[in-house]
């Protein structure tokens, strides 16, 4: 059996050479601007023709402008309606094999002909036979599974084949990328994993009104089908240019703006393709979301820097924004040169003394800039970037006068002001204070590492202790005026208490201690250098 499965393995790897070769695809790894047989759909094409894991490859590279250029990245799009249909006949077989029973006896009413046919999966409409309830049954391919993950293996290989042997392809990072395309296609394959984002997105939009999330069925869920509440109302697409009545496009293009941001800076658990054809509007004037297979997810610390360069982007300081980026690792050192840096203060010099709900497109156009500096994004900022881009240009078509940035401004200062709040600064303090309890137990074990090599004489130390004592009481001093800036900054927020010319008393006294202190670690400085 092994030796039958590398003979089909070592097939099918030549078969995909082979496509590749055909459709001229050696020149996206190296770069060559002189292959004139490459189109730009021909990627599309080859991704097509080598199946259904490769048509996931080509919807995730559509969401990666920066590794593949814009022009590709729209082209591979179109990936998304080019999947062909499974027959009913087989999909039934499906249904009542993971259900263990006939589909009559779940479905009183089963429409055979599919609302929607993808490279996992298709849709179809419905009825409960328990309460008569419409619902969307979400079926996977037959033998779907036993097709992608030959193929997955195969591209892990050949991206290390061509990261070890193409130099030019390093950039990318492709071992990297092969294996996050197959954490992210085995979490599609397993319905369950559906399921479950439904219920986390589910319990985070609970108590905001304009939003539908589908109920689920889980009695009528495993990991090959979903049973689904079917939505009654349009897509967001029958909105575009066009008027229809009970539905306000104004308020949409708002609640579109307000949930995404809601779900990247402050839950960090979001819908990672919000585009129009996952967005519908329900006949009450709400905004529902479908298709949960892939979501993103970012934790607090990313949050709050992402909303940081926001804030530093609007504001127009393009030496902090730059820093904050570099600091993200968004871009590297290298990639920080005099031509990306004179590029970035055009940008934010074209919005000089522009209103805040005038600055549309500025984080397209700054997405569009780092991609012409031929730099490779982080996923992270990629998925999200994406996300305010699909948003941006669906709320524009909706409402002419739509505006994002200030909503994104709105979104960015609450999510800092969050990390900031009294309650995650004595949790970071908690942090801290675990990380020194981890220390001094791990102390013995590293002086007895240290005592071994003085016995052995392997460790040599060059010290010079001169002035420590008084750096170390000066380092002191500076942590206690650090700390206490930071809490009268709270004091005067939170804007409680007593107070001393109309600000916080405690807030007012915390700034006054803090500047005494200030004044004598200058003053005994100066001494000091004397």
């Amino acid at each position: 059996m092994a030796r039958e499965e590398k003979k089909a393995a070592r097939k099918r790897f030549d078969e995909i050479i082979g496509v590749a070769k055909r459709h001229h695809l050696a020149k996206l790894l190296t770069k060559n601007e002189d292959d004139e047989d490459f189109e730009v759909s021909d990627l599309r094409y080859a991704m097509e023709e080598l199946g259904p894991a490769f048509i996931k490859l080509g919807q995730l590279l559509a969401t990666r402008p920066d590794m593949v250029g814009n022009e590709i990245a729209d082209d591979l799009k179109l990936l998304r309606d080019n999947t062909p249909v499974t027959p009913f006949d087989e999909i039934r077989d499906v249904i009542e094999g993971e259900l263990a029973q006939p589909l009559e006896d779940v479905y009183c009413e089963f429409n055979e002909e599919p609302l929607g046919s993808a490279s996992i999966g298709q849709v179809y409409r419905a009825r409960l036979k328990e309460n008569g309830m419409e619902v969307a049954v979400k079926v996977q391919k037959p033998g779907i599974y036993d097709v992608i993950v030959p193929d997955v293996k195969i591209l892990n290989n050949l991206a290390g084949t061509i990261d070890k042997h193409v130099s030019k392809s390093r950039t990318y990072n492709l071992p990297a990328i092969a294996k996050e395309f197959e954490k992210s296609i085995f979490k599609e394959l397993d319905y369950m994993e559906e399921v479950r984002n439904i219920g986390k997105i589910t319990k985070n939009f609970e108590e905001v009104d304009y939003i539908k999330i589908p109920e689920v069925y889980p009695e009528y869920c495993t990991p090959k089908l979903i049973t689904m509440e079917l939505i009654d109302g349009y897509e967001v697409t029958d909105l575009f240019d066009n008027e229809i009545e009970g539905i306000n496009n104004t308020e949409i293009a708002q609640y579109g703006t307000q949930s995404y941001l809601k779900q990247v800076l402050i839950d960090g658990f979001f819908h990672a393709d919000p585009h129009p054809g996952n967005l519908f509007v329900t006949k009450d004037n709400r905004l529902c979301y479908i298709d949960f297979g892939m979501m993103g997810v970012v934790n607090d610390e990313f949050r709050a820097n992402f909303s940081q360069m926001i804030l530093l982007l609007l504001g127009g300081n393009s030496n902090h924004l730059i820093k904050q980026m570099l600091y993200m690792k968004i871009i590297t050192p290298e990639q920080n040169t005099p031509d990306f840096r004179e590029d970035v203060d055009d940008l934010l010099n074209t919005y000089v003394g522009v209103d805040i709900d005038q600055m549309d497109g500025i984080f397209d156009r700054l997405m569009d800039l780092m991609i012409e500096h031929n730099i490779v994004l982080p996923r992270e900022f990629v998925m999200i970037g994406r996300g305010i881009i699909l948003i941006e240009d669906a709320g524009s078509r909706l409402d002419p006068h739509f505006n994002i940035t200030g909503e994104l401004e709105h979104f960015a200062k609450k999510m800092v002001s969050q990390k900031f709040s009294p309650g995650n600064l004595v949790s970071g303090g908690f942090n801290y204070i675990v990380e020194i309890e981890h220390l001094l137990k791990d102390l013995p074990d590293r002086l007895n590492s240290t005592l071994d090599k003085v016995e052995k004489g392997e460790l040599e130390i060059n010290m010079n202790h001169s002035g420590l004592d008084e750096l170390k009481d000066q380092l002191s001093i500076s942590l206690i005026v650090s700390a206490l800036l930071v809490g009268s900054s709270i004091a005067i927020l939170a804007d409680k208490g007593p107070r001393v010319w109309d600000i916080s008393a405690i807030g007012f006294f915390g700034f006054l201690i803090s500047a005494v202190l200030g004044i004598y670690i200058i003053i005994k400085f100066i001494r000091t250098e004397k």
